[in-house]
């Protein structure tokens, strides 16, 4: 939610998902693997945007969606098993840290 927040105010925004968080990014609906996805359905039906509609929105707004290679290999994910649709580049901590330059960083 913070990130589609941030980029639909014009903030360049760049996601980084590691280890636990990986399925985020796999195909189908890889993140209903998360913990707390369970409470998804129940947000939409109370008007809340669910995860999918958040990806999207994040799509839309050219977030980029960054994977971490280490956190790939930790959790045996091949990058084939990654959405397609959302952009996800392959990379490390310090190709994250080069393109965020002097931005803020959020860690969840």
């Amino acid at each position: 939610m913070m990130a589609s927040a941030a980029a639909a105010i014009d903030r360049p925004v760049t996601v980084f998902v590691t280890m636990d968080a990986v399925p985020l990014l796999e195909s189908g609906e890889g993140w209903r693997r998360l913990a707390g996805s369970d409470r998804d359905d129940d947000l939409k039906g109370r008007g809340v945007a669910d995860m999918e509609t958040l990806l999207q929105a994040c799509t839309a707004l050219d977030v980029g969606m960054m994977v971490c290679e280490a956190g790939l290999k930790g959790l045996d994910v091949a990058e084939d098993a990654l959405r397609d649709d959302l952009g996800v580049e392959v990379t490390g901590l310090v190709t994250f840290y080069q393109t965020v330059g002097d931005g803020q960083i959020v860690s969840l």
